[in-house]
């Protein structure tokens, strides 16, 4: 008992001198994997949960990308899937992926409802299309848990609150924590047909570890945007936001990126998709904004009307720097494919780094929200 209440006395002193001292808290790691203008975001939780949203495109390049990036990130199984919604470039690696490495738990807003398409003059083949993708998806779940979400749940992961935002094409209608203030940038929406697509159902979510938060609505799109923020802003601000729908006009009102104020935006775009010319003036023009980073160099191009573009897209002044793009190639499916980093910590800290190159840059915890 003597040297029991001895070592118990030198552990108190030394505690009290400093010289023990707890351990540095990890961080939540966020990948943000080039699938070329899809989506697949890998999540690595300070537990070393991990959760993948969506899984880009079929086939090897954009699975064995995803595997690449789960591996060297120490994961030997992915905790969850989070699939967004039902395209093909956001579910359609996801049996590829599955192939690979083991999935636990599959997460999504539930079965596709009929007439959720775009259809068009070649019903047959986009029939077709969607029987695959549907098909693909079922086998690689069946061999999984399987997780229905709606709005108000929540994806259980140690240590992180993440929240369902929009699921089944509902929002959010009370307040997150701290959120629920008057948008003043209401009065200047201007309405757009409401969506009818699948992209309507998108599941969005909000990550927060401690102080740190992040922004994903999948390609959720304008007038559900619109209902997240007006007249009540219900999600609060973020330091960062992955640009809704790719970056594509279709998606990321003023009304709704402006009243989130990111310090810094992610943009998944490809090299001919997404990176709107209004997109890209709505959030570099965003209040608080500090940098955007991009997974792709945006090439120029002509509008695309179908997407509410109305000017030519890309070149170098709707580009950031190119220290911050990760992917300069202007081929399609091209190898290697490089992602953006970031690295949050609970004080609301964190650190951008750009895999092709090396270069970070380090955002400070705000003193207030």
């Amino acid at each position: 008992m003597r040297q029991v209440s001895l070592l118990g006395t030198i552990v108190a002193c030394l505690a009290l001198s400093g010289v023990v001292r707890t351990q540095p808290s990890k961080p939540l790691d966020i990948y943000f994997i080039d699938v070329e203008g899809g989506q697949s975001t890998l999540f690595v939780s300070p537990s070393g949960e991990s959760m993948l949203v969506d899984a880009g495109n079929p086939g090897e390049r954009d699975a064995d990308s995803i595997v690449a990036t789960a591996e060297s990130a120490g994961l030997k199984q992915i905790d969850y899937v989070v699939v967004t919604h039902y395209d093909g470039d956001h579910v359609g690696g996801v049996k590829d992926v599955a192939d690979r490495m083991p999935i636990r738990t599959f997460v999504d807003h539930g079965p596709r409802l009929p007439g959720a398409a775009f259809g068009g003059a070649d019903m047959a083949r986009y029939q077709a299309s969607i029987d695959r993708l549907d098909a693909s998806y079922a086998e690689a779940r069946a061999k999984g848990r399987h997780l229905e979400v709606k709005v108000g749940d929540k994806v259980p992961i140690a240590g992180l609150d993440i929240q369902v935002v929009s699921a089944q094409g509902n929002v959010l209608t009370t307040p997150l924590s701290g959120a629920g203030a008057p948008n003043p940038l209401c009065r200047n929406y201007v309405p757009r047909e409401v969506d009818k697509t699948e992209n309507v159902r998108s599941v969005g979510i909000v990550i927060r570890l401690g102080s740190f938060r992040m922004l994903d609505l999948g390609d959720l799109t304008w007038t559900k945007e619109h209902d997240l923020v007006c007249p009540n802003n219900l999600l609060g601000t973020v330091d960062a936001y992955l640009t809704t729908h790719h970056g594509l006009n279709i998606s990321g009102p003023e009304v709704l990126v402006h009243a989130v104020r990111p310090r810094v935006t992610v943009m998944n775009n490809g090299p001919r998709k997404g990176g709107s010319r209004e997109t890209w003036t709505t959030v570099k023009s965003s209040p608080g904004l500090e940098d955007i980073w991009q997974l792709h160099y945006s090439v120029q191009r002509p509008p695309n009307p179908a997407f509410g573009e109305g000017s030519e897209n890309g070149g170098k002044e709707l580009n950031a720097p190119e220290t911050f793009i990760a992917n300069l190639e202007e081929a399609p499916a091209h190898t290697p494919a490089y992602a953006l980093k970031l690295s949050g910590t609970a004080d609301g800290s964190f650190t951008v780094t750009n895999l092709r190159n090396g270069f970070s840059k380090q955002y400070k915890a705000k003193s207030k929200r």
